[in-house]
């Protein structure tokens, strides 16, 4: 028994003619995959009586994954705007805030610090990037920072304490610490609030 080449499938027949048809131009290999060229067959099958039919019902399936394509891409446009809007606003929130935010590793060497960080330590911001923060407090200070970044690495839950006191010969106060982990592997984000400073109840920055 022999089967069919083409089978009786109009839009399979429709197919292998444009296929046919994009296959006749020999002289330039890339015209046979070219978008173009492919709607120009297609607009040309549509033309035809015995193909017009299946032809245009193919050319509304393409406009119309062309306006899916189309509204997919203003959504994944919206929601990039939205991610950003939202980036921006946490950023925002993380520089204004009134109490020091930095990010470390576990040698305590700064990768990110907010204004009141650099204020804290009484360097500029732009400094505070790959300096340790261990030479911004007393030997104890460092080694009680140190033992909470320690217990972090071992439990993922937060933790807090006081430092020493005169951890840090800026502070006002005790100067409180507060460590989790970080997005970043092998960081840790530390918030340290001087108890003693009044611009925490202020809102000053």
């Amino acid at each position: 028994m022999t089967l069919p080449l083409a089978g009786t499938d109009p839009q399979a027949q429709l197919r292998l003619k444009a296929l046919s048809r994009l296959a006749d131009d020999h002289s330039e290999i890339a015209a046979r995959s070219s978008p173009m060229k492919a709607l120009t067959v297609l607009f040309e099958l549509a033309s035809a009586a015995e193909t017009a039919p299946d032809a245009l019902a193919l050319l509304h399936e393409l406009q119309v994954h062309q306006v899916e394509l189309e509204l997919q891409d203003e959504e994944l446009r919206r929601s990039r705007l939205e991610t950003e809007a939202s980036l921006a606003r946490y950023a925002a929130l993380y520089d204004r805030a009134p109490v020091a935010y930095l990010t470390v590793d576990a040698g305590l060497v700064v990768h990110e610090a907010n204004a009141a960080a650099a204020r804290l330590l009484g360097a500029d911001r732009e400094d505070l990037p790959g300096r340790s923060l261990a030479a911004g407090l007393s030997p104890q200070g460092a080694a009680a920072l140190g033992d909470l970044l320690a217990q972090v690495a071992r439990d993922p839950s937060a933790c807090n304490g006081l430092l020493p006191p005169a951890s840090l010969a800026a502070a006002t106060g005790a100067l409180h610490a507060m460590v989790a982990n970080d997005a970043a592997p092998g960081r840790f984000l530390v918030v340290l609030v001087d108890t003693g400073s009044t611009s925490i109840a202020t809102g000053a920055t």
